[in-house]
C-alpha cells in the first residue's frame, strides 16, 4: 500500500483508521520540522511506536497532536519490540481528547520553539506547585525553548505545556520568541526569587518532617539562611547550601541512613537543578 500526505489535510487519527481497516502490516514514518517519529502496525494494530525519547502510547499521542507536517506508509516494515498494549480505537479516543486540549493551550502557546521565562510578579505572593511542576520549573531558564525543555525531562511536549499553560495564566511564566534577545527584552534568567522562595519552603518542610521533634530549629535556622541569600539575590546556590546543611544535621542528630532518606525524598524536588545548570 503507497500511503502518503500531509497532516494539514488529514490528522493522524484518520491516517491510521484508514490503514487499520484493511489490517495492514507496515510503518507510518511521520516527519514536522526536525522531528521524525515512527508508528509500527500488525495486521491493522498499533503495536510499537517512537519518537526521539518517547516511546509506545506516549510517542503516538505526542504524534497525535500535530496539525502540520508530513507522513508516509511502508508496508511490511516491523518492529520487534511491543510498547503499545491498548487497543486502537482506545488509543484514538485518548488520541482525539488530547487533539481537543492541545487546541485549547495553543491559545496560549502557539509554538513549542517559543522560550518559556520567570516573568514579573506583582506583590510576595506564595507559588503553590505540585512536584511535577517543580521539577518543570528548575529547566526554565529563559534559554531553553519548550521542545528543549521536554527533550532534557524525557517528557512528552504535551504534558510540558499542559504544566506551563497554567504557570503562563497565573502569570508566573510568559514566553518569547527565540530571535528576541535576552537583554533587549529584560527577560528574566532563571528561577525568580519567588520561586526560589517556594522551593526553600518546601525543602524546609522535608526536612522538618524527616527530622521530627528536637531538630526543627537547626533546620529553621538554614532555612532562614537561604531565605535571606535568595533575598540579597543569590540563585540555586543558597538551596544547594540549604540542602547541603540540613543533611549535615540529620546525619548528626538522626543518623547517616535517617539523612540519606532525606536526600531520597528531596531529589525530586530539586528536580535536576545541577543538570539543569551545567
Amino acid at each position: 500500500m503507497a500511503l502518503q500526505g500531509s497532516l494539514s489535510e488529514l490528522s493522524l487519527p484518520d491516517v491510521i483508521q484508514l490503514v487499520s481497516v484493511s489490517r495492514k502490516t507496515g510503518a507510518f514514518h511521520l516527519v514536522n520540522g526536525v522531528d521524525q517519529g515512527k508508528i509500527f502496525l500488525k495486521d491493522g494494530q498499533i503495536t510499537d511506536a517512537n519518537i526521539g525519547n518517547l516511546r509506545g502510547e506516549q510517542a503516538v499521542y505526542e504524534m497525535a497532536i500535530w496539525s502540520t507536517g508530513e507522513f508516509s506508509f511502508i508496508a511490511g516494515e516491523t518492529s520487534t519490540d511491543v510498547t503499545v498494549q491498548s487497543s486502537n480505537a482506545n488509543l484514538m479516543m485518548e488520541a482525539a481528547r488530547r487533539l481537543d486540549e492541545w487546541r485549547v493551550l495553543s491559545r496560549r502557546i502557539p509554538s513549542l520553539d517559543l522560550v518559556p521565562f520567570f516573568s514579573a510578579r506583582e506583590g510576595q505572593d506564595q507559588v503553590t506547585l505540585s512536584p511535577q511542576e517543580w521539577i518543570l520549573v528548575t529547566h526554565v531558564d529563559g534559554q531553553r525553548s519548550i521542545e528543549q525543555v521536554a527533550t532534557i525531562l524525557r517528557w512528552s511536549a504535551f504534558d510540558v505545556s499542559k504544566l506551563l499553560f497554567g504557570m503562563i495564566t497565573s502569570g508566573l511564566v510568559a514566553l518569547r520568541k527565540p530571535e528576541e534577545g535576552q537583554d533587549d527584552g529584560g527577560f528574566q534568567v532563571g528561577l525568580s526569587p519567588i520561586t526560589l522562595l517556594g522551593l526553600a519552603e518546601k525543602v524546609r518542610t522535608v526536612a522538618i518532617d524527616v527530622v521530627g521533634p528536637g531538630g526543627e530549629k537547626t533546620i529553621e535556622k538554614h532555612y532562614a539562611g537561604a531565605c535571606t541569600s535568595i533575598e540579597l539575590g543569590r540563585d540555586l546556590g543558597a538551596i544547594r547550601e540549604m540542602v547541603a546543611q540540613n543533611s549535615k544535621a540529620i546525619s548528626l542528630l538522626k543518623g547517616a541512613e535517617v539523612a540519606a532518606m532525606f536526600d531520597e525524598q528531596v531529589r525530586p524536588l530539586l528536580g535536576g537543578i545541577d543538570e539543569g545548570s551545567s
